[in-house]
Formats: structure tokens, sequence, C-alpha cells
């Protein structure tokens, strides 16, 4: 069944904002060739791979967390050697994407009322989620110094957002 048939309203509109949000990270690893992703701007700064990859790990804890009402965010990737690869990513952003959706689309009107526990809170679903969108713009905001050091220029949809 079609997420768009079975979520309540407030987690359909949330949902649609993320969808929406996953443009500008599509679009990223349209401009990357994998030699970009072993990139860092110094300091303690992670690599851009590396990067990409803890955004994957999140999005991954969000999708279990509308399964289980509980957010961990303690998941690592089994295999890090996907930072090093924009096809991998690739892949494995659409599993992730998937099974965020899945996830997504179990849930209908008798969970309107359920929350995610996390931090010690419970946060009503479709907060949580637009939390998840919040950390996909964070990424963007990381992403963007990212590519201004390289001297890449911006996908499509960023210089609106970012610039």
């Amino acid at each position: 069944m079609s997420s768009e048939n079975v979520m309540f309203t407030e987690l359909k509109q949330a949902y649609a904002l993320v969808r929406e949000s996953y443009v500008p990270r599509n679009e990223l690893l349209a401009k990357l060739a994998d030699d970009d992703l072993a990139f860092s701007p110094g300091g303690q700064n992670r690599p851009l791979g590396e990067l990409c990859l803890r955004l994957g790990e999140t999005q991954h804890c969000y999708a279990e967390s509308f399964r289980l009402f509980a957010a961990d965010f303690q998941y690592t990737h089994a295999d890090p050697t996907v930072a090093a690869s924009v096809a991998r990513l690739r892949a494995w952003y659409e599993t992730l994407d998937s099974d965020l959706d899945a996830a997504l689309s179990a849930l209908g009107e008798e969970d309107r009322a359920r929350t995610v526990a996390r931090d010690g809170e419970r946060i009503p679903l479709a907060t949580h989620l637009l939390v998840f969108n919040e950390a996909l713009l964070l990424f963007y905001g990381k992403v963007f110094v990212y590519l201004k050091a390289m001297g890449k220029g911006m996908p499509n949809k960023w210089g609106a957002w970012v610039d």
C-alpha cells in the first residue's frame, strides 16, 4: 500500500517535505566523483564521504525509530568503505529512502497519538520526522562549506537554499 494512502495528515505533510529535501542530496551525488569523497577542509572535519556515510547512518536510525517508537543513534554501517564510492552511496541512499518509506507506510490513523522516545522525551511522530528533515538541512549546510572549499559549483537546488 502506498504511503500516500495510509499515513495520517500531519505525517504525510512532513514526509512530503522530507522527500523534497532528498532532491539536493541526489543532485550532490550526481555532481561528485569518488575522489571528491576523500576531501576534508582540514582541522577535525571528517572527509566528505564520511559525512555522507553519517547522513545515511542517521537516516537508518530514523527509519528504525518509526518501527520501534524509540530513537537510537548508535548504528554504524557494517562497511565503512561505502564512503569512498558515489555509486555505492547512491545505491545505499535509495535503499534507505525505501526503508523509511516502508516504516512510514506502516503507520496509519491509529498511530496518530504514538510518539518516539528520544533523549528522555516523547516526540510526536510528525515532529520526529521533521527533525530528520532538519538533519538533512544541516548536512547540506556542512557540505556547502566543503563544496566551496573544493571550488565546486553548487548543485541546482542549492543556490536558493544556502548560498
